[in-house]
């Protein structure tokens, strides 16, 4: 008697494993080619907004024109002071639009796209600088120019280093819009920020009063802050007819601290608001 055979079951074929799909990586170092790529992007967008590029590039002429003529009757006072706003003012309007324009690509996902692409955060960021820093080359000659030439200021030493040190203020100012632009969710935390991140340097910078007569406390505090370096910059022009050791010092500190609050906001960059 034969015992049945068990039919056997042929084995399943194994199962290809299926290849693991990695996200690209991200960029690692800066690239000039996706730099200027997006610094002439927001050049394109800012050519859309002739308001935004009138406030940049006018608001600080107007402003040192209104003020040569509130001290219509004293010319020494426009000149003790003038040289000094015409730092200060750059960097207030660049540190204004720069963080709202900066809000807006975040809140509008124009920045979490742009992210999704072979663009680090340190392309972005330089690109920002580069585009805003070529309208802070016409508006702090423009500004120089008006406060030197036609306003009258009087300046001891070359309105180039009056230029100069406009020009680092400019940058200082769209570096430290920005730095803040990642910590608001509305434009309007982005204007909420100008009082507690100028404001303080504006009272402290030495344009009300001398530094070194302040209370100690204070007078530490300010050496710590840019703006205070920027206004010892323009009063080093003022008053000195050749280049002396503190200007230089006065702007590598203020460009070493645009290089450094630069560095912090492509650290503290996000897609997208919380």
């Amino acid at each position: 008697m034969t015992t049945p055979t068990t039919p056997t079951t042929p084995p399943t074929p194994a199962t290809p494993a299926t290849p693991t799909t990695r996200p690209p990586a991200p960029p690692r170092a800066l690239n000039a080619s996706r730099t200027t790529a997006t610094a002439a992007r927001v050049l394109r967008q800012l050519t859309h907004d002739p308001r935004t590029i009138a406030l940049l590039v006018l608001i600080p002429c107007v402003m040192l024109f209104l003020l040569r003529y509130v001290f219509d009757g004293s010319p020494r006072t426009f000149d003790s002071i003038g040289a000094s706003l015409l730092g200060i003012f750059p960097l207030i309007t660049m540190f204004l639009v720069t963080s709202i324009a900066t809000l807006r690509e975040r809140t509008s996902g124009t920045l979490e796209r742009l992210l999704a692409m072979p663009l680090g955060k340190g392309d972005l960021i330089a690109g920002y600088a580069l585009a805003f820093g070529a309208l802070a080359i016409i508006q702090s000659a423009l500004a120089t120019g008006l406060a030197v030439w036609f306003l009258g200021l009087d300046v001891t030493g070359s309105p180039w280093l009056l230029l100069l040190v406009a020009l680092l203020d400019a940058l200082l100012g769209t570096a430290l819009g920005l730095f803040v632009s990642a910590f608001a969710a509305s434009e309007f935390q982005a204007v909420q920020f100008m009082p507690a991140v100028i404001f303080p340097q504006l009272l402290l910078c030495g344009l009300f009063t001398p530094r070194d007569t302040m209370h100690p406390a204070l007078e530490a505090l300010s050496d710590v802050l840019p703006m205070s370096y920027a206004v010892d910059g323009m009063n080093e022009v003022l008053r000195h007819t050749d280049m002396t050791a503190t200007f230089v010092r006065d702007t590598l500190i203020v460009a070493g601290c645009a290089l450094l609050v630069l560095i912090l906001g492509a650290a503290t960059l996000r897609r997208r608001t919380a």
